[in-house]
């Protein structure tokens, strides 16, 4: 049901034949040099997009996730390599700490000047750490607050040098194919996307009488068209190129127009999401039921979710940037069995697979690290394949696989 190659991708695909894979997808090293890993020193080279395109199937599609810094280098090595690129798909997310200097406290620093301490401030996402909800990531420490000394500094203070990250782009390519898709669907049995096992779930829209008009305009000189009403799919709303993680921080971002109203039935405040096959009730993502942030959610990793399948494992620290200390009776210790640093949440991955893979197909991931895709993959019904350089996290892989796996088999 699966496979795992261990060693360089590159060395590694070159064993699969041509046209054998059906979807690929992966989170591939952002060329950011995330905390120092030597590993992501650069996003992924041409040569080893070439060898995706040789193992897929045609019209088989590949989703790779990217940092805002550099999705265009990743998605130019893509399309160089011979794909066309379809779409992007955001994924935006609350949690994140924003790896900014503080202009005003560098130039005191920079200057020998002792501020003076004035307070303390919560860290990001302190208050969740107090009830016991701190999300994996979320800084739960606290700093001093202090007051600029130098002139320099009274002049800069509150200048920093970058954003708070909230946004991962997925880049959408499909492998190009002779002939229409009809006939590249029957052949290969790819090229489309499963558009109606990955509806977002959506009340029926009101019918107006067709004696009503409303406040669109069209027609000679601007005259009022009659609204006709809509009969909206019955598996819901159309999949859309947003994701988010149904934090409040993203729900603010999205309008409020109170509860929903539709043909007398009022959208209810437990909702329902799309990340599985079936609608799965959820409670505190709609804001009161009339936010457009319900058409689009998918929470951020849960630890239950990082650590499933490893509890034989050995406790790791995962060593996240601006953590707090980790011990094992700490509550809110930064152990854990996973102990990879950037873990995509399963539903997540198995929405992505579901979206581009046929029934019964092979998913490649050629960047596995601690087996994510693996895990949705699996759980979807799909055959994997995965290819990862360290054998620390091929053993965390395999073993949240298993248990995915076993999930899989009892119908979870």
């Amino acid at each position: 049901m699966y496979q795992i190659f261990s060693g360089d991708c590159l060395e590694s695909m070159r064993q699969l034949p041509d046209n054998s894979i059906d979807a690929i997808v992966t989170d591939p090293p952002y060329g950011i040099n995330f905390m120092g890993k030597k590993w992501d020193y650069d996003v992924p080279s041409t040569e080893i997009w070439e060898e995706c395109l040789r193992v897929l199937k045609p019209g088989g599609h590949l989703l790779a996730f990217a940092g805002t810094r550099t999705q265009h280098r990743m998605a130019i090595r893509i399309e160089d390599a011979g794909f066309e690129i379809r779409d992007m798909i955001a994924w935006v997310y609350g949690s994140g700490f924003p790896k900014s200097m503080d202009i005003s406290k560098a130039i005191d620093k920079a200057k020998g000047a002792e501020r003076e301490v004035i307070g303390e401030s919560a860290g990001w996402g302190a208050r969740s750490a107090e009830e016991g909800k701190v999300a994996y990531g979320d800084f739960a420490g606290k700093w001093q607050l202090t007051k600029p000394y130098t002139d320099e500094a009274k002049h800069w203070e509150g200048w920093g040098t970058a954003l708070k990250p909230a946004l991962e782009p997925i880049t959408m390519a499909r492998k190009p194919f002779k002939g229409n898709t009809v006939d590249n669907v029957l052949k290969y049995g790819t090229g489309g996307i499963n558009i109606d096992e990955c509806r977002v779930p959506a009340e029926p829209m009101r019918a107006v009488p067709p004696n009503e008009t409303g406040g669109r305009s069209g027609g000679m000189m601007g005259t009022p068209i009659p609204h006709k009403g809509s009969i909206p799919h019955d598996n819901g709303r159309f999949p859309a190129n947003l994701i988010h993680d149904g934090s409040q921080q993203v729900l603010e971002l999205f309008p409020d127009s109170g509860p929903s109203k539709s043909g007398g039935i009022t959208y209810q405040k437990d909702s329902q999401h799309f990340t599985g096959k079936k609608p799965h009730a959820r409670t505190g993502h709609d804001d009161n039921g009339g936010s457009t942030a319900r058409y689009f959610y998918c929470a951020k990793t849960a630890v239950s979710d990082r650590d499933d399948g490893c509890e034989s494992l050995e406790l790791r620290n995962n060593m996240r940037v601006n953590a707090p200390r980790a011990n094992e009776d700490d509550k809110h210790s930064t152990l854990h069995q996973n102990n990879h640093p950037t873990v995509k949440p399963t539903e997540l991955m198995r929405y992505l697979c579901r979206l581009v893979t046929p029934i019964g197909g092979t998913v490649l991931d050629p960047f596995m690290g601690s087996g994510s895709t693996g895990r949705g993959a699996i759980l979807e019904g799909f055959k994997f394949i995965g290819c990862e350089l360290s054998d620390e996290y091929i053993q965390i892989a395999d073993a949240r696989i298993k248990s995915a796996i076993a999930k899989y088999s009892k119908g979870e």
